[in-house]
């Protein structure tokens, strides 16, 4: 089914002038003393295996001697710009411990690793070639997900903080069996909310590697919430059933899970709240939102043919003739939003007209 419903290899679209001032406006444009295809430089990879022996898809890379500590001296200062003020201050006290880059996707990563050299402790960071749509996918997030985003765009090169969590199919495999009844009932609620979230802001491909389990310990009880760590498939796919993740092979055990364990009141309930609390945040940052969905509808970022599908299917869904009139997926995804937001409006008798 996925074969179908996703496209094979999706192109790489280039960050519009109107996108570049969008990002230089919202403090997401500046410059940094290494680029994605510096990178690319490496004189040789390891492949790395995880803990069963399987290949991870990702190589540990090694550079010529010269090469070596120009860009861990780059990479050590992209830190910085990233987590601090970019002051060199901080530079002795950290080193780069690793430098791998992946082999599948779009964007072929390269995931640094930066370590505090005074107390052992660690964090990650990403490289990956800049693709307009995964720039909206970033910005949509930080906007109307309960999520903060930290991300810089450069040229050809997007630096994006490292989103923890447990991948969800590792979590399905290693982890559900050993919840209790009650943890797989807040499971299945994010799932739902997950799922309604993805949809109405137009984020596809959502298969269970690309979404992590945040596990957060309450005084009594463990909380869950899901969150996407791929954004490469920001309105771009026709088939509305890419928007949801239910749709997807790889998620059929929450979809089981979810089917089994709420019933359809409690659905309805939860997708209900999730479209409230995404037209709240829209509403709340709503001039910024208004400047990236300008720049959004300047831009190509699908097909016509993927446009007039996706629109068609949303007008069927909806009844909302603003999609029938839609010329391009910015246009599809203002759509969306002003709809919920109209019916949030319209629903809630405590809203000041």
């Amino acid at each position: 089914m996925n074969k179908k419903l996703i496209s094979k290899k999706k192109p790489v679209y280039p960050i519009s002038k109107e996108l570049t001032n969008y990002l230089i406006k919202n403090g997401r444009n500046i410059k940094i003393p290494i680029c994605y295809d510096d990178l690319l430089r490496y004189q040789g990879a390891v492949s790395i295996f995880d803990k069963n022996g399987d290949d991870t898809l990702w190589l540990s890379t090694y550079f010529s001697g010269n090469d070596q500590e120009e860009i861990e001296l780059g990479l050590k200062k992209i830190y910085t710009i990233l987590h601090a003020d970019g002051n060199d201050s901080t530079l002795p006290f950290i080193s780069v411990d690793s430098i791998d880059y992946c082999t599948f996707g779009n964007t072929k990563p390269f995931r640094i690793k930066i370590r505090n050299i005074l107390n052992d402790n660690y964090t990650f960071y990403y490289l990956k070639r800049a693709d307009a749509s995964r720039v909206y996918g970033l910005e949509l997030e930080h906007l109307l997900s309960p999520n903060h985003i930290d991300f810089l765009v450069f040229k050809d090169t997007i630096i994006e903080d490292h989103i923890s969590g447990i991948p969800c199919d590792v979590f399905i495999e290693d982890h559900l069996n050993r919840c209790s009844l009650q943890d797989k009932k807040a499971l299945s609620k994010e799932f739902v909310k997950f799922n309604e979230r993805c949809f109405v802001r137009l984020l596809g491909d959502m298969r269970a590697y690309n979404y992590v389990v945040v596990l957060t310990h309450d005084f009594d009880r463990i909380q869950y919430r899901l969150r996407a760590i791929d954004f490469d498939q920001q309105s771009f796919e026709g088939n509305v059933k890419v928007y949801k993740p239910q749709y997807l092979k790889e998620n059929n055990t929450f979809v089981e899970m979810s089917l089994e364990l709420l019933q359809k009141g409690s659905i309805d309930q939860y997708e209900k709240e999730e479209r409230s609390l995404l037209a709240k945040r829209a509403i709340s940052s709503d001039y910024r939102l208004k400047n990236l969905l300008n720049c959004m509808r300047k831009d190509k970022v699908s097909t016509l043919e993927k446009t007039n599908q996706l629109k068609g299917d949303l007008f069927k869904l909806t009844g909302d003739l603003n999609f029938k009139k839609a010329s391009n997926m910015g246009e599809v995804l203002k759509s969306a939003l002003d709809f919920i937001i109209r019916n949030y409006k319209t629903e809630n008798p405590y809203i000041i007209k």
